[in-house]
């Protein structure tokens, strides 16, 4: 669907607990309320979309055939629950950590764009009109840098507000699905969260 919506995801510590360097299923522990959160953005026509650095493969810790294990039964599980994870980007590499071919600079890495601009043309996205999640400043940088029009870093510990930089900060999921049921599509709108600056 040309000029679609997207809603672009980093994994973890958005859709999984971040334990660094999650590889093993048995392992896995959904974030609360994720389940409930891609249902309603698929619901209003969102394509579903993980983006995620993955610097573990890179460094040797584990391999490309564990991540795509693990995502595969992640997609199920949110299968089961209705949910279509439409695509999933990773990036193995690391400039100064990976090993082999891995250790490299690369325009896919976050915070560099390679991987949201590709889900974009893979998908037809229309970027203004897409959001994107994450918990770390360079996911944001990423999702900036790729057009993305609505930004928005969950920091369980910071102020929730709309910074100067129309990024607009929240503690939780559930703050993003309150943004998304009051009808928030335009970047930097944020009916229920204070603006500063």
């Amino acid at each position: 669907m040309a000029g679609g919506k997207g809603l672009i995801l980093d994994r973890d510590g958005v859709i999984n607990l971040d334990i660094g360097y999650l590889h093993r299923i048995e392992d896995c522990v959904f974030v609360d309320g994720i389940f409930e959160l891609l249902h309603e953005f698929q619901a209003r026509g969102f394509r579903l979309v993980i983006a995620t650095n993955q610097s573990g493969i890179g460094r040797g810790l584990f391999t490309e055939a564990d991540f795509e294990r693990l995502t595969d039964w992640m997609r199920a599980r949110f299968r089961e629950r209705g949910v279509v994870i439409d695509a999933v980007y990773c990036c193995p590499d690391h400039p100064t950590e990976g090993i082999g071919c891995h250790r490299r600079e690369s325009n896919q890495r976050k915070p560099a764009p390679g991987m949201i601009l590709e889900a974009i043309h893979d998908l037809g996205l229309d970027p203004a009109a897409s959001w994107a999640i994450g918990d770390r400043e360079r996911d944001i940088q990423a999702a900036s840098a790729a057009g993305i029009g609505t930004l928005i870093l969950i920091d369980p510990g910071g102020v929730e507000e709309i910074r100067p930089d129309g990024v607009t900060v929240v503690r939780t999921l559930g703050a993003v699905g309150a943004l998304l049921a009051r009808g928030c599509e335009d970047p930097g709108v944020s009916p229920n969260v204070p603006q500063h600056g």
